[in-house]
């Protein structure tokens, strides 16, 4: 039986497990492990990889979880792919000393400036950083002074959010230019690579792939841009999108 598309590139947050950080469905996931390792054995099915904003270790715990083990997965919002047919671990080589110690600069700035306002580091990135307070709105109030500094001291880092999180990403870096890696590493092609998103910043998916669809749980504004929104919400969509993949 052959397949119409070979690979689907799945956001993490949002799709395979909550934006919040309530535990994981393993069980759920279980299932899409055992539908990957179907894929990959019986080449019916397109295997699921990830595109995630998350730290590399996460995102490799993950990939490794869901059962792929043929595609790099793309993590830290196109910092690192990690490959795991060879367990090869690449940062992106447009990233460069000067960028690297820019974000060193920047985080020393938060950690000063922000840290003692409760706002918290997530652990693990090494050329972005995000951040998180158990205030949301406050959070999300200090994007301007983050915007400025940024600018002021020359940091060439742009500011984002989803819907918990401030992330603070090399401007020339993006889940775009990790998918477009992914693809030059493999052979995969936008016309046979289909995609799951579930805010706005997965546009960078739905930008590189044929077919993209959405958890019920996505941002309305991805939806309309999406060909597909599943009934269910994060896992459970995103196990709906692979069956009806499964039947195009």
């Amino acid at each position: 039986m052959s397949r119409t598309y070979d690979a689907v590139i799945c956001d993490i947050d949002g799709c395979l497990g909550p934006e919040s950080h309530a535990p994981l469905d393993a069980d759920q996931l279980a299932v899409l492990a055992r539908y990957n390792r179907a894929a990959i054995v019986q080449g019916d099915r397109p295997v699921v990889t990830l595109c995630s904003g998350r730290p590399q270790p996460y995102a490799e715990a993950i990939c490794r979880l869901i059962g792929n083990s043929v595609l790099p997965c793309v993590a830290e919002m196109g910092v690192w792919l990690y490959d795991p047919r060879e367990n090869r671990f690449l940062r992106d080589p447009a990233i460069q000393p000067a960028h690297l110690a820019a974000v060193q600069q920047a985080t020393l700035w938060v950690e000063r400036e922000l840290v003692p306002r409760g706002v918290v580091i997530q652990p693990g990135k090494t050329a972005s950083i995000s951040l998180w307070h158990p205030r949301t709105d406050l959070l999300m109030s200090l994007k301007p002074a983050l915007v400025e500094r940024f600018a002021a001291e020359g940091w060439p880092l742009r500011v984002s959010n989803t819907v918990a999180w401030i992330n603070c990403d090399l401007s020339h870096v993006s889940k775009a230019t990790g998918i477009a890696r992914l693809m030059s590493m493999t052979g995969l092609t936008p016309e046979r690579t289909a995609g799951i998103g579930d805010t706005i910043g997965d546009m960078a998916i739905r930008d590189s792939v044929s077919f993209f669809a959405c958890p019920s749980n996505a941002d309305p504004d991805l939806k309309a841009r999406a060909d597909w929104v599943a009934s269910s919400e994060e896992i459970f969509g995103v196990l709906e999108v692979l069956e009806r993949l499964r039947g195009s």
